[in-house]
């Protein structure tokens, strides 16, 4: 709900503010489109001045509301860029640091109770260093598969930290760094992530990507406002059918842990 500084504030008023200013704003729009163009341009030139005035005496850069906003962002789709600066009181970056607040604001996450990960229980801890003790060559990772095998999920970094506190050193590297094996291996890698979008009406949109390591060029799959599995798996079968032959030298799909990205996706 939106809250003025004096006090609460219903948001029916405030939406009804918002309809009633842009119900406002068509019917000037369309009082401006059947006048000559003699007129238009006569009254462009009286507005342009008044502005100018207008503003030497604020001696400073007008607040928008809400609607205001909303109503400038609708018509800067009907100005071209290279007259922008001519007719628009507000530049394009200044419409999207808008739509990027509106995003923030979206994503604020207040209705979480407990942020953050849960505390790992000390008979976990316990575990976890006598694990290390007992097999020096064992790294965080094969501990934390081990710990999988035994149904206690844990991260790979929160193994990390745990022996870190318990004074416990890495155990020895015995192949190359990841590092290494991605300068070596890079022509044939390709990773894929989802990444996310908002659209104007703040309407969430997840877009899938691959990206060949060793060219460095981007494939877009698709986007979609609801991923699924087998949604998933069929981007991958359409990519490797826009590769052709060159699907042959990639032996290597890097992704994170998403549940999307099932073994009907690696198989593609």
């Amino acid at each position: 709900m939106l809250r003025d500084q004096g006090g609460g504030c219903d948001h029916r008023d405030v939406v009804s503010s918002l309809v009633y200013r842009l119900v406002r704003g068509l019917f000037g729009l369309l009082t401006v489109l059947v006048r000559s163009d003699l007129s238009k341009d006569v009254e462009l030139l009286v507005l342009r001045q008044e502005n100018q005035v207008l503003r030497r005496q604020l001696g400073g850069q007008p607040r928008w509301g809400h609607a205001d906003r909303l109503w400038l962002a609708a018509l800067s789709r009907l100005i071209r860029r290279r007259r922008w600066a001519d007719v628009f009181p507000v530049t394009p970056a200044t419409i999207l640091r808008w739509h990027r607040t509106l995003v923030a604001r979206k994503w604020t996450f207040t209705d979480r109770q407990r942020p953050g990960r849960p505390c790992t229980r000390r008979p976990v801890k316990v575990l976890i260093v006598r694990m290390a003790r007992e097999n020096p060559t064992w790294g965080h990772r094969r501990i934390q598969g081990e710990l999988a095998r035994l149904e206690y999920p844990i991260a790979a970094s929160t193994v990390w930290e745990i022996l870190h506190t318990a004074g416990i050193d890495p155990a020895p590297r015995r192949g190359p760094t990841w590092r290494q094996f991605l300068a070596a291996q890079a022509h044939a890698i390709i990773a894929c992530d989802f990444l996310v979008v908002e659209t104007v009406l703040l309407k969430r949109l997840c877009v899938l990507v691959f990206i060949e390591h060793g060219t460095r060029k981007l494939h877009l799959a698709g986007v979609t406002a609801h991923p699924n599995r087998a949604w998933t798996a069929q981007q991958a079968r359409n990519l490797v059918m826009d590769l052709s032959d060159r699907i042959a030298g990639l032996r290597f799909v890097i992704h994170d842990r998403d549940p999307l990205f099932t073994s009907a996706f690696r198989e593609g």
